[in-house]
């Protein structure tokens, strides 16, 4: 982008050729979609071309030692970036308008995966190379004349990607899979990523705001000449539903296109988890008292702050971070963003008790750090997987020496007025960590986020411990991050300046919804001829722990900040521990499997980092034909310190949970109860020894229905708008069918459309575009997405092998509308 020729507004714009105010335009419909710039095809963006297969292992098939895993000589790796059809190119078309008013066009895309060339009119406008960062495009100098038709410019835009093979560890996704604005304003134009709003004091009477903004003029030589005018800016904080100002600023534009200004807030409401206020910000550039250019925010009062004295603060109270990793794939959804989605995500982690969310290994999105904003969750917005060595032939290293400053940059510009951000990350178990060189980088990719927001610490995630301290690596970030390693912690923390330390990826403890496996063992090593993994939560990495070891850390220690468990979500590609198995191609690590569900696991970090409810979870299932009178052991996730054990009303035991021995802090386990066919019950008591809530279990009988859950049956008719609904083979008193691999059919009609379905099941081939799918343990989930149309739709799921059949009823109503 040009800089600023000059800082004055014209005078003869403000006599009557006052340019429109701005309006930003999500370029969703009308694009086309090519492989090989012949055949075309409709599509709409977000968009990733890959996520609907086949599945097959020769899509990214690899021959490679994975260091992170301990690895010394080269294997076929099958799945590791979700045996996906990502490898490629793709070009994507579409045409826009620029009304009669606007002089200045900037194209904004969220992410591209990958390496994107633009053109307009057949132009080559910019490129970038990362595809997960942002990037802005200055389209006017490529627009086509003005039409005839009311002063209306008719647009090409064309998007050319490339993903290149062995390009990542994991699925990265392909094509335009976040959203691309087309952002419409005069010449001289607010600088949405100058723009930068903060917290600097804060306590119950008063908060302090510090605001900085960025002016741009695009020349033009239509405005030359004539009285130039000077240029203010006007802000206003106003509470969240706009009705009134808290507190309001003016301040003059500079030579340089720069302006400043303090406001102060009394009785400010203090953004957090717990209480997620967000406070609308209106700010307008006027020339001679017009507004030449406006826009609005969204943003939340609170500051952050790390020391050894006090930990981590939010608004200055210590608390230990609860967080978990996520990659940025959305399961049988691929890449392709989606709101309803992500929103589904944080729901499912804040009820379970997490405040934090790491954006593992990569930039987040807009719509991302937006709704993080306003549900309350805290964000670790980190950047890269690597530096100048390549962990996979083609990675970001390939890049890193021209771009990765331009990166920094634009990931901290982008995203630095969102509150939900709590510190930066600059990278991930990088190579160079044992170095000078790693160090020098290190400390200056830190020094570049905190020249554009000295507000927020700096954290990466360090995997070799020794190294990084030996070399000084550690010892220079604000906030020193281990990966795993969690019984080096007292040892580390005598040559760590700082004070504290945070787990910045913890416990990759690996589980397959509804599989258990026997005997229930504690086991590094542990696989399955059925590529799966034991549901009772004892199976972990050789390079990694299970729960209660980072539990124990964060209670006993008190220099440990929080902790990010790898990962809240199962993710397509990284099939540890079955890298070498075929088929499978999605993770084991979540919390939450592929489809959203949660594991076990889900219920023992609820009962844990959940104080505002209670949790009563018991395991496994209890339909176990031919393990009559066999060791079948039962575990109970409770927040309650102890509980009974009935098997078909006959005690197994009343215990209490045992801070002496680790699997017994947590957890309650009765390990030599034998099956029975019946029921089981657990009967929890609390601190005084009363009675306080029970939970049953019973053995399924034969399947009799299929059965719904979902949160609401209603859509908005955007086109976006989606519902998940979770689909259940159960007998006749809703018990679920534990074992149940039955195909199902789905059809939708009316005013929404099947998107895609998932059953969470890693080894799985079945495609996630297609309406039919096998249920994996009982159950699965269909992804039904809006229309632009109201009305009634139906959702009709057919289970032909035992002559099956239910139906939804759903509701498609105008965006904008009440929903209860």
């Amino acid at each position: 982008m040009k800089r600023i020729l000059t800082l004055m507004c014209v005078l003869s714009m403000v006599m009557g050729m006052v340019a429109q105010q701005r309006k930003e335009v999500v370029l969703r419909n009308g694009w086309t979609f090519s492989r090989d710039g012949k055949t075309w095809t409709k599509v709409t963006v977000p968009h990733d071309w890959a996520i609907g297969g086949p599945f097959d292992k020769k899509w990214d098939l690899q021959m490679v030692a994975i260091e992170q895993n301990g690895e010394q000589e080269a294997t076929e790796k099958s799945g590791r970036s979700g045996a996906l059809p990502w490898i490629g190119e793709g070009r994507y078309r579409t045409t826009f308008t620029v009304p009669k008013g606007y002089e200045h066009v900037m194209l904004v895309f969220g992410g591209a995966m990958s390496e994107p060339v633009v053109y307009v009119n057949g132009h080559e406008a910019g490129h970038w190379a990362y595809g997960y960062n942002a990037f802005r495009v200055d389209a006017t100098p490529y627009l086509s004349p003005k039409s005839s038709k009311g002063g209306e410019s008719q647009n090409v835009l064309e998007v050319v990607l490339k993903n290149v093979e062995e390009s990542s560890r994991w699925y990265p996704g392909a094509g335009l899979y976040r959203p691309v604005v087309l952002q419409l304003t005069g010449n001289t134009y607010l600088d949405d990523w100058g723009t930068f709003i903060r917290t600097t004091s804060l306590n119950e009477h008063t908060a302090t705001v510090d605001a900085d903004f960025e002016v741009n003029t695009f020349p033009d030589s239509s405005i030359g000449g004539g009285n130039q005018q000077p240029l203010d800016i006007e802000t206003k904080i106003m509470t969240a539903d706009g009705k009134r100002t808290v507190a309001m600023g003016n301040a003059a534009v500079d030579a340089q296109g720069k302006a400043s200004m303090r406001l102060f807030v009394n009785d400010p409401k203090a953004w957090s988890p717990e209480t997620p206020y967000l406070y609308n910000i209106g700010i307008k550039l006027l020339c001679n008292g017009k507004v030449i250019d406006e826009k609005t925010m969204k943003s939340g009062l609170r500051t952050v702050s790390v020391s050894a004295e006090h930990g981590f603060q939010l608004n200055g109270v210590t608390r230990k971070i609860q967080g978990v990793c996520l990659h940025h794939d959305l399961g049988p959804l691929g890449a392709a963003e989606n709101k309803k989605a992500f929103i589904r995500q944080i729901k499912l982690m804040k009820d379970m008790g997490a405040d934090a969310i790491r954006t593992a290994h990569n930039m987040p999105s807009q719509w991302q750090m937006e709704i993080c904003d306003s549900m309350g969750m805290m964000v670790m917005a980190e950047s890269f997987d690597m530096w100048l060595y390549p962990k996979c032939k083609n990675g970001y290293a390939r890049f890193f020496k021209e771009w990765s400053d331009k990166d920094i940059e634009s990931l901290v510009r982008n995203h630095r007025n969102h509150p939900c951000i709590v510190m930066w990350s600059i990278g991930n178990e990088i190579p160079e960590q044992w170095s000078e060189e790693g160090r020098e980088i290190a400390r200056h990719l830190q020094d570049i986020c905190h020249r554009f927001d000295p507000t927020r610490p700096v954290t990466q995630g360090m995997d070799r411990a020794e190294d990084a301290l030996n070399s000084g690596f550690a010892q220079v970030m604000d906030v020193p991050g281990f990966n795993y390693r969690v019984h080096k912690y007292p040892k580390s923390i005598g040559q760590l300046p700082q004070g504290f330390l945070l787990g910045s990826e913890t416990a990759s403890t690996v589980s397959s919804r509804g599989v258990y496996k026997f005997p229930v063992e504690v086991s590094n090593t542990n696989t399955y001829a059925d590529g799966q993994c034991s549901g009772y939560d004892t199976e972990y990495c050789s390079w990694s722990n299970l729960p209660e070891d980072d539990f124990i850390a964060m209670d006993d220690l008190p220099y440990t900040i929080g902790q990010f468990v790898w990962t809240g979500f199962d993710y397509l590609g990284e099939p540890t521990p079955y890298d070498e198995y075929w088929p499978s191609r999605s993770s084991y690590f979540g919390i939450c499997d592929l489809a959203g569900l949660p594991k076990d696991r889900y219920w023992l970090y609820r009962s844990v980092w959940n104080q505002r409810e209670h949790t009563l979870h018991v395991l496994p299932h209890w339909t176990w034909p031919g393990r009559e009178g066999q060791v079948t052991p039962v575990y109970c996730y409770t927040d309650f310190p102890e509980a009974e054990l009935f098997v078909n009303g006959e005690s197994q035991g009343r215990i209490r949970k045992n801070a002496a021995n680790k699997m017994d802090r947590y957890r309650l386990r009765w390990n030599d109860v034998r099956y029975e066919p019946g029921e089981i019950r657990v009967v929890a008591y609390d601190e005084k020894g009363q009675k306080a809530q029970e939970q049953v279990v019973r053995t399924a009988g034969e399947p009799a229905a299929l059965k719904f859950e979902f949160d609401r049956a209603v859509l908005y008719a955007d086109g976006d708008d989606m519902l998940f609904v979770i689909v259940s083979l159960v007998d006749a008193k809703g018990t679920l069918i534990p074992d149940a691999a039955d195909q199902l059919e789905f059809a939708v009609t009316g005013a929404a459309k099947f998107q895609a379905v998932c059953n969470g099941d890693a080894t799985s081939l079945e495609s996630f575009a297609e309406p039919t799918m096998r249920l994996f343990n009982g159950q699965l989930v269909v992804y039904l997405r809006s229309t632009d149309k109201t009305g009634k739709a139906t959702l009709t799921v057919t289970d032909r092998e035992r002559g099956l059949q239910k139906k939804l009823q759903i509701t498609s109503v105008a965006p904008g509308s009440h929903i209860r």
